[in-house]
């Protein structure tokens, strides 16, 4: 993702990437790396915009408050097209019953070492939103053997792995007799730095606070 960035960067005369004396700090390394690069943007009293991963609740409490002193920008997805995807899903979900199954379907390059992906729990918080509860306590992910019939309410998650699948993403509203499918294909990883680099100008000259993809594209 560095280097893509970078490639993004080269290709535009409004932005560089630089060692020092940044506007923005943009992280896309791993959990265990987040910590340092959070003290740094906060000793500088820069903006941050978080792509990262596989973070557990005490990364997150880290992030929330770093964004008690600094702007900070995190998604699990910096793509445009799946942010929007997710602001759909979640309007879906709302105007939709129980009686409508959900279920995520992802599937990621065979290297990737987190699942389901940050996009596909991105996707499934939007639709338990939509669904005014909390998707930990309907998430559905692990199915193996004798599970029984479905239970109603809950959001599936299945997760693919194989080949140099960039990201693929299938939301699947299932009712009886009808099915609604709403999608996204990474083709290349120069979408979501395209993204990055967006959000990273947007947040260039906010005030401190937490902020996400959906303010980048003025979305509600």
């Amino acid at each position: 993702m560095g280097q893509a960035i970078a490639e993004v960067c080269a290709d535009r005369d409004d932005v560089s990437v630089v060692d020092d004396q940044c506007d923005v700090f943009v992280d896309f390394s791993a959990p265990d790396g987040l910590r340092d690069h959070l003290h740094l943007a906060l000793e500088l009293k820069k903006p941050i915009v978080i792509g990262t991963t596989g973070l557990d609740a005490g990364h997150q409490q880290m992030i929330e408050d770093a964004a008690r002193h600094i702007a900070v920008l995190q998604a699990a997805n910096m793509s445009l097209g799946v942010n929007l995807l997710a602001h759909v899903v979640r309007q879906t979900a709302e105007r939709l019953g129980t009686d409508w199954d959900i279920e995520i379907v992802e599937m990621h390059h065979r290297h990737k070492v987190d699942a389901p992906s940050g996009t596909a729990l991105l996707l499934g918080r939007s639709a338990a939103e939509g669904r005014g509860v909390e998707l930990d306590l309907v998430s559905d992910r692990a199915r193996d053997g004798m599970t029984g019939p479905r239970t109603e309410g809950n959001i599936g998650f299945a997760a693919l792995r194989g080949g140099s699948v960039a990201g693929d993403h299938q939301v699947i509203f299932a009712s009886e007799g009808e099915r609604i499918e709403l999608g996204h294909r990474a083709e290349s990883r120069t979408i979501f730095a395209r993204g990055a680099v967006e959000a990273a100008i947007w947040i260039a000259d906010k005030p401190v606070g937490r902020y996400s993809m959906n303010d980048v594209l003025g979305l509600k």
